[in-house]
């Protein structure tokens, strides 16, 4: 059923969340003429909702005036888990891209829907002028970052976990890697087929020639045309046979590279993600310090303007009340940073900072503090993809060597089949022309460099063998420090945690009993201050031990293997 674009923006409209139509507004308001001289972009969205798509998101169309085909405007790259998708639009301008935005939300089956740009593609030259066809306005390059470079999105990682697999580059130069391997066995397996060559041959002789078989010399003068095809093979088989096995191993060894990718790009967005949490968190903190600071200062500027406190402790405490703006100008840095680093591990748009969701900071349990040292160890060196690719690496070290060593004991295969035909004869003859058939075979073997008794290849195979049985054994003795180091950190802050906790509540009654003696007329105003900044290093430290807690989880969990 062909649906008008419009009717599907009206029908959008209406299953829209509550947060989005003023957005549909914004995005429309982006709309430009100008913007068809710059570069198009195409833009990602993540899509939350509970439930699976009424429809596909090709459905959402709008139909192209200058060649009457329907454009999609959804495509669905990429399926999480807790009804996450990820789309991207392939809308030229502002309205469409509204629409997709419009139509992605739509496509929820139930549930409150939540989007948000996940980063932009510039499309190039080529891409405006296809952009540019007949049609509503097309949006401006800030449309890629929602009108502003300060563009804030909300993050969780579940989404930060899933957009790692979906868009990491390393993960994508791995992936070509891998396909890389399997084109090289492919080649490997080819040198076993023949090939075919047609063509045609011409000959023509004007001067001496022998006669055959009478031996006779004369001045002769003729011609010779040979069409045809030969099917032809020259097979190194022992090369081939032992060639084939190292790719094979080789194919295998960049699929565990690319899972051993995967397992790191995640570990970096899990500790990318709790990096920005604990900035925001400490943020947060010294806001919350800055709101004390300043709350007091206002109280002992009006004690002193009436006389009965000391206009030394009023400027003390600006003092640090000044000192707590400092640290949140750093402390707010230090977010953006992360949240630009992160972006960079997911490959988003830096432009546009993200910031996780509240409550995302608390204590993970991904192994037990107790638990067994030398279990772990044992599920790593049995899971470990690099340890797997190190093994496929071995075998296609031991193919290798066993190729120099013994493949030129195996003959090399030669053999031709030509059919075709020959006609020619003397310029003052007649000229005759016939089939023919041409059928070859023959075995050799080669003796010396590159064969038989080839001592520099044969030690130099031997030697990158032993080269990779020692990469494999020091391998293993890193992945037992991993573990045993993880597991460490593990235990250190499992019990950071608890003791910042108890920090935490004696520096809160601390500051409690300080404030209660400050009502009677008994405190002075440095227990004052130092009671503040007790409260304040003691919520740093609880802050920092969670989410150091929480990137050992996860580290513990590379460590070991697991995803």
């Amino acid at each position: 059923m062909n649906i008008p674009f419009f009717s599907v923006s009206r029908m959008a409209w209406a299953a829209l969340p509550p947060p989005l139509p003023w957005l549909f507004h914004a995005l429309r308001r982006l709309a430009h003429p100008r913007a068809r001289e710059g570069s198009a972009r195409s833009a990602m969205f993540i899509v939350e909702a509970s439930g699976e798509p009424q429809a596909p998101p090709g459905a959402a169309c709008r139909a192209d005036p200058a060649t009457s085909t329907r454009m999609p405007l959804l495509t669905e790259l990429e399926k999480g888990s807790a009804g996450r998708r990820i789309y991207k639009h392939g809308a030229p301008n502002g309205a469409f891209a509204a629409a997709a935005l419009i139509a992605a939300s739509a496509a929820a089956a139930s549930g409150p829907a939540t989007t948000f740009l996940a980063r932009d593609q510039v499309l190039g030259p080529a891409g405006a002028a296809a952009a540019a066809a007949p049609g509503p306005a097309t949006a401006p390059p800030e449309l890629a970052v929602a009108a502003s470079t300060n563009s804030v999105y909300p993050i969780d990682l579940p989404t930060a976990l899933e957009l790692a697999g979906a868009r990491n580059l390393d993960i994508q130069i791995a992936r070509q890697r891998l396909e890389e391997a399997q084109a090289n066995r492919q080649s490997a397996l080819e040198q076993f087929f023949p090939w075919l060559s047609p063509g045609i041959a011409y000959h023509r002789r004007d001067g001496e020639a022998q006669a055959v078989p009478a031996g006779i010399i004369s001045d002769t003068h003729f011609q010779a045309y040979n069409p045809g095809a030969a099917l032809a093979a020259q097979v190194t088989l022992g090369e081939a046979i032992y060639n084939s096995l190292a790719a094979r191993q080789l194919v295998r060894a960049s699929d565990q590279a690319l899972e051993a990718q995967r397992l790191d790009s995640t570990l970096s967005a899990a500790q990318g993600y709790f990096d920005l949490a604990k900035a925001k968190a400490l943020v947060e903190v010294v806001e919350q310090a800055l709101e004390i600071s300043r709350d007091y200062q206002q109280q002992l500027h009006a004690a002193v303007a009436s006389g009965i406190a000391f206009k030394g402790d009023e400027l003390r405490v600006q003092s640090q009340t000044g000192h707590y703006e400092v640290v949140l100008q750093q402390a707010i840095e230090r977010q953006r940073v992360a949240a630009a680093d992160l972006a960079r591990v997911l490959h988003l748009d830096a432009r546009v900072e993200l910031v996780p969701r509240q409550g995302e900071l608390a204590p993970l349990t991904l192994f037990e503090a107790q638990v067994s040292m030398d279990a772990l160890v044992v599920r790593a060196l049995g899971s470990r993809p690099e340890l797997k690719q190190r093994q496929a690496a071995l075998l296609a070290a031991r193919a290798a060597r066993n190729g120099a060593a013994y493949g030129p004991l195996i003959p090399s295969l030669g053999a031709q089949v030509f059919g075709g035909g020959l006609g020619g004869g003397p310029d003052n003859g007649p000229a005759n022309f016939g089939p023919e058939g041409d059928y070859t075979l023959g075995l050799n073997w080669r003796i010396g460099p590159g064969g038989l008794f080839d001592s520099g290849r044969i030690n130099a195979s031997k030697a990158r063998l032993a080269a990779a049985k020692l990469d494999q054994s020091k391998l293993e003795d890193s992945i037992t420090s991993e573990v045993v180091s993880a597991v460490a950190r593990v235990r250190s802050t499992s019990a950071q945690i608890e003791l910042a906790r108890q920090n935490l509540d004696i520096a809160a009654e601390a500051l409690r009993l300080t404030r209660q003696r400050k009502q009677y007329g008994v405190g002075a105003v440095l227990e004052d201050i130092q009671a503040e900044q007790g409260l304040t290093q003691a919520r740093s430290d609880y802050v920092n031990a969670l989410a150091e807690h929480n990137k050992a989880q996860y580290a513990l969990s590379r460590a070991v293997g697991e995803p």
